[in-house]
């Protein structure tokens, strides 16, 4: 190892396991070598340059419009999308519900109808992306149409304290054509904050008390920057003020330890196959007045807590997937979060040295392990 700079790792070739059969056709790089960037650009320019031969890509910018070179146009360097069918969870923006003025899920519903995911998707993205629709993507666990059997069954109880749609139809995040103008969207944001008891006082939306409401983005990277700046261009059509705070990981953790914040970004449940104890952390109500729980939108929910129950002491699968879909259910109709988005897919450009086994794994890209040198007769 050459600290901050690269480790190399050797294969043990005499390995006792090496032909049993979980390990057969694994295992085949003789030498491994991981070479560290710190520059994101100058890692992109050195694989096209042939310092090293394997990256995966994460920034869809870099994917649609970076790989330009004559090694990628004459095939020397391999552009591929490998199907990713893990549990994506949900990657949203959350709010702090211990704040009066997102104690209303009007509210919450209104500002979230400010990000315009189409025109983000399009013209950040390069339309790289799918919009997030359950805290339980890619399972079986994702509430789909409306509630049925035991799901029903298990929503009934609480028909009074759930919205009447809950029981009649699926959640839909808002959506827009694309355009940019998403006069419909604010439209409908404008009735939810005036049935709220948010009106507009000298061209400022404001509570009963005459206070403004106002909006801060607490952020640790400046990635999401570019998806904030046009939905506070809708939040000021709105008449509702809205920031940007930069932050470190240390105050970060300082204020979202103690709640002190308006909206954070989370991806909850990325690689949950199946939900358990972890949801008791992420939203019973008593973990919502614990410094630094897990709870960290502060959500104080007695359905939620019930559903949480059911979801904890389920006996068969059955069972189990009717709490899931339920508690999954419950939460997006509370418009707890913002919705963002997940790829779907894994994105890796490597030289074309590679033999690479027919049948992906479904949850990752089996490099290096599965892989081999085409070199290498195997």
């Amino acid at each position: 190892m050459d600290q901050g700079r690269s480790i190399i790792f050797s294969r043990v070739k005499n390995y006792w396991g090496k032909d049993i059969a979980v390990n057969r056709g694994q295992y085949n790089f003789d030498v491994i070598r991981y070479d560290m960037y710190r520059d994101e650009n100058v890692a992109l320019e050195a694989i096209k340059a042939g310092a090293y031969d394997f990256r995966r890509e994460y920034i869809a910018r870099n994917w649609a419009t970076a790989y330009d070179a004559p090694a990628v146009k004459d095939g020397r360097i391999i552009k591929r999308e490998i199907p990713d069918m893990t549990p994506q969870g949900m990657q949203a923006f959350i709010f702090n519900t211990r704040r009066d003025k997102f104690s209303s899920a009007k509210v919450r519903e209104a500002l979230a109808l400010t990000l315009d995911y189409e025109w983000t998707n399009k013209t950040i993205f390069y339309g790289a992306y799918k919009r997030n629709q359950s805290y339980f993507e890619n399972t079986d666990f994702q509430a789909k149409g409306a509630p049925v059997g035991k799901e029903l069954a298990l929503l009934t109880p609480f028909k009074n304290e759930l919205p009447p749609e809950l029981f009649t139809q699926e959640f839909k995040v808002p959506t827009t054509d694309g355009s940019g103008n998403v006069r419909t969207n604010l439209l409908k944001a404008q009735s939810l904050l005036d049935a709220a008891g948010f009106a507009i006082k000298d061209g400022k939306r404001t509570d009963k008390n005459g206070e403004p409401l106002s909006v801060e983005f607490m952020l640790r990277q400046p990635t999401m920057e570019r998806v904030i700046a046009p939905m506070r261009k809708n939040l000021e059509r709105l008449g509702i003020t809205s920031s940007i705070r930069m932050v470190d990981e240390s105050q970060y953790q300082k204020r979202t330890d103690e709640g002190d914040f308006d909206i954070v970004s989370v991806w909850i449940n990325r690689g949950v196959f199946f939900p358990g104890n972890e949801q008791v952390s992420l939203w019973q109500s008593s973990q919502a007045v614990i410094k630094g729980s897990n709870n960290l939108g502060g959500v104080q929910n007695k359905v939620v807590d019930a559903l949480l129950v059911a979801l904890t002491s389920a006996k068969d699968e059955e069972s189990l997937i009717a709490a899931g879909r339920a508690l999954d259910r419950v939460l997006l109709w509370n418009h707890y979060i913002i919705p963002n988005w997940h790829s779907g897919v894994f994105r890796v450009a490597y030289w074309d040295k590679f033999g690479i086994p027919k049948v992906y794994p479904k949850y990752n890209i089996g490099f290096p392990q599965t892989w081999w040198m085409k070199s290498v007769d195997r």
